[in-house]
């Protein structure tokens, strides 16, 4: 049955490779994007694009957005040329933004591209891992801030993904899904095939993993993940 997915950061590397995938196989995808210069790589995706500026809009602007999607995937982020001031504005307060957006337009559904490392420690530890850069220190803290906030929001099946270094290579299909993988890296192809399967797998809700490439094929690494 189809399915009207709808992203934020449709212009993100992942978010193109899942708008095609989604729109190829029957979905109706729309992608948020901030840069109308960026609609025609979303429509050559096959995916509808609509403009909007997640950093200065108002709840009630996505809300319009959103209205009779099954799901939104939150593929947005600052950067890394981004400051950060910005990793607040868009990774922490925009996931927020869109998870509230959803709840307002009756949205079940909320998947979390989040990055490996964000988690509610200490922000001294993750600053300590993240070898004293405080620009990826803002970064983890964005993140963790945004995963626990869109957790919060009960009216919501919420799945947080963290994938591991990515990668422009081309996919395997195959890939390690768990609470704790260990560093490691994987193909944004990959990335976009485990949304795909996390979007059709129900039972991923209430779920925190992470990502890295492996050696399970990406359907049985997902239910491996929930059982």
């Amino acid at each position: 049955m189809s399915r009207r997915i709808v992203i934020a950061g449709g212009h993100g590397k992942i978010a193109l490779l899942l708008e095609r995938l989604l729109a190829d196989r029957g979905d109706s995808v729309v992608g948020l994007v901030r840069n109308p210069a960026h609609v025609a790589d979303l429509e050559a995706a096959g995916a509808e694009a609509a403009v909007v500026d997640l950093e200065n809009s108002s709840v009630a602007d996505v809300t319009e957005h959103l209205r009779g999607a099954d799901a939104v995937v939150f593929a947005a982020g600052a950067g890394p040329g981004s400051g950060a001031a910005r990793k607040e504005t868009v990774d922490r307060d925009a996931a927020i933004l869109l998870a509230d957006a959803a709840v307002a337009a009756g949205v079940p559904r909320y998947v979390m591209i989040s990055a490996m490392g964000a988690d509610s420690r200490a922000d001294e530890t993750r600053a300590d891992e993240s070898g004293a850069d405080p620009v990826f220190a803002a970064y983890l803290r964005a993140k963790a801030d945004a995963d626990n906030a869109v957790r919060a929001r009960g009216e919501l099946a919420t799945t947080i993904v963290r994938p591991g270094l990515l990668t422009d290579e081309a996919g395997t299909g195959l890939v390690t899904i768990a609470e704790a993988t260990g560093r490691g890296s994987i193909p944004r192809q990959d990335v976009a095939a485990v949304l795909v399967e996390v979007l059709d797998t129900p039972d991923t809700a209430g779920r925190t993993f992470e990502l890295i490439g492996g050696q399970t094929a990406i359907p049985a690494a997902v239910a491996a993940a929930v059982t």
